[in-house]
């Protein structure tokens, strides 16, 4: 064979060895520590989420799995840590709402979200609870919507922080409702509760985590779920899609990789995220903390983030970018 013949045989066979190469990656892996990058401090929500993730999935493979606090610069840190990581599966990326919806509308990235990272596998979601003064005088959506209607523009919401999502949600809510209501940002959740309660503010955006407490009190009353249908936890308290048909919103839970990291490993850690996440005791645990697990393909994980840029990128645009 000369030497031009053997060179169109090795560029022919070359397809099938990266193939070959790259499922054996699959079936090796991992043979070593992975890191889990969260832009979460140690302690803060998404960090207890990472943490559990970690920790179930290091039990499977028989390996740690090191949950790595970047936080700062509103996510960008790390993001861009990820995003410059080897792309061999020994570093993952929890990607939330923030993160992939928010920040590439309000910060100039060096990177592009979409491009350098590859979703993996999606972990849950937090829906968001709306919830009133009991001195309001209402008991349903139905109810606070006819009242807003009547006393346009009095209404004071309270929710986080202008541009995070409870906001975001509660003026898609108000758009789609037609109502007109003054949304209020609190830098803490138990700071709106004690407005709610001295008469300050008439109604609350926020995740179940946050309000339970004052729930379970009895201090405010929920009148609707912000998740698509309604909470095995609150079967009472209707999902707000019953009044505004589609409606859905929540903050939810992602993990990515660097781009190109080899298929075979994607889809070994997506298949291992999707048990680790159907666990009853997991689902529990998860279901404590206001979290809603939705275990999703690599391809289904994707769709879904694109869709959700369609809604939320706009009203971030117009609340934050804008300001």
């Amino acid at each position: 064979m000369n030497r031009r013949r053997m060179l169109q045989t090795g560029l022919l066979l070359l397809p099938g060895s990266v193939a070959a190469l790259s499922a054996k990656a699959g079936m090796e892996y991992p043979s070593k520590p992975v890191k889990l990058i969260t832009q979460a401090p140690a302690g803060n929500g998404p960090d207890v989420i990472a943490r559990i993730v970690a920790d179930r999935l290091g039990r499977m493979w028989g390996q740690q799995v090191l949950t790595i606090n970047r936080p700062g610069a509103g996510g960008l840190l790390a993001a861009q840590a990820a995003v410059a990581a080897e792309a061999d599966g020994y570093t993952l990326y929890q990607a939330i709402t923030s993160s992939m919806l928010i920040m590439p509308v309000t910060q100039s990235l060096p990177f592009d979200m979409q491009r350098d990272l590859a979703p993996v596998g999606f972990i849950g979601e937090q829906p968001f609870l709306v919830a009133v003064s009991p001195s309001l005088g209402v008991g349903t959506l139905s109810e606070f919507i006819a009242l807003a209607k009547k006393r346009p523009g009095e209404i004071a919401a309270a929710s986080a922080a202008r541009g995070a999502m409870p906001h975001l949600a509660a003026e898609l809510l108000f758009a789609r409702a037609g109502i007109e209501v003054n949304s209020v940002p609190y830098p803490a959740t138990s700071q709106a509760v004690q407005d709610i309660m001295g008469g300050r503010i008439s109604v609350v955006f926020e995740s179940l985590s946050g309000l339970r407490g004052a729930v379970d009190a009895g201090s405010i009353k929920p009148i609707a779920v912000t998740s698509p249908t309604r909470l095995p936890d609150l079967p009472n308290v209707a999902a707000v899609a019953e009044t505004i048909p589609g409606y859905a919103a929540s903050g939810w839970f992602a993990i990515m990789a660097p781009a190109h990291t080899p298929d075979a490993i994607v889809r070994k850690i997506s298949r291992d995220l999707h048990e680790v996440l159907e666990a009853p005791a997991l689902k529990q645990t998860f279901e404590k903390l206001g979290t809603y697990t939705r275990p999703m393909s690599a391809s289904a994980t994707d769709d879904f983030i694109r869709a959700e840029q369609k809604i939320w990128q706009p009203l971030a645009k117009k609340y934050i970018a804008a300001k």
